[in-house]
């Protein structure tokens, strides 16, 4: 009997495995877009966390530190969505169990 439940929790182990591999893969493909200056600055992450656009209104060039602090608000902006996105992926794969990946 214990042999049986043993080999059951061993495919749904693998199984869970397998569902995180996919799961990891569809976040790396994953594309947020952070925004900032009510859309004049716009930057997209992937779900590796690396900026693969940046588009800033020129209007925004001539002061260089509001600047510097729209795009920090854009990026984190950013990050945010792809984390939140990537948390909830991960929890239909792991059932809700909050595991340290």
């Amino acid at each position: 009997m214990f042999k049986g439940g043993m080999a059951g929790m061993m495919q749904k182990a693998k199984q869970m495995q397998d569902d995180m591999e996919v799961a990891q893969q569809e976040i790396k493909s994953l594309s947020c877009e952070g925004i900032s200056a009510s859309g004049k600055i716009k930057i997209v992450l992937n779900g590796e966390y690396k900026v693969t656009n940046i588009n800033i209104d020129e209007s925004l060039l001539s002061d260089k530190e509001m600047l510097e602090d729209l795009v920090m608000i854009a990026v984190n902006d950013a990050s945010t969505k792809v984390n939140n996105l990537s948390k909830e992926k991960m929890k239909n794969v792991t059932g809700g169990l909050n595991l340290p990946f």
